[in-house]
């Protein structure tokens, strides 16, 4: 179950890989790395803390999940519960999507 949990997530950062930039999509490789272990949590929990405040201009929502993401990383016990929230984010977004007309 664990390495279901695990691939899962990889499914969801190479999601976001995929739809960056490519400076971006660098940075969120170098940061999955295991070396960069100490420079992913202090960001993850900053991607938290300015998702709690997403009524601020700069800041918005789209801040925890990838926080989340980030912690879930390190933290064994996230990874599930985690990657079902990511999941179940995404199969409403395409609900959302066709109900729209969109593709």
């Amino acid at each position: 179950m664990r390495e279901h949990s695990e691939a899962e997530l990889d499914r969801h950062f190479a999601r976001l890989a995929a739809r960056l930039p490519a400076g971006p999509a660098r940075f969120i490789g170098w940061l999955r790395q295991p070396s960069s272990r100490y420079a992913r949590f202090p960001l993850a929990v900053l991607l938290m803390v300015g998702g709690v405040f997403g009524f601020l201009p700069v800041l918005g929502l789209w801040m925890l999940p990838l926080g989340l993401l980030l912690f879930a990383q390190d933290v064994p016990v996230l990874r599930k519960p985690t990657a079902r929230m990511l999941g179940w984010a995404e199969r409403k977004w395409i609900e959302r999507r066709r109900a729209k007309g969109g593709p």
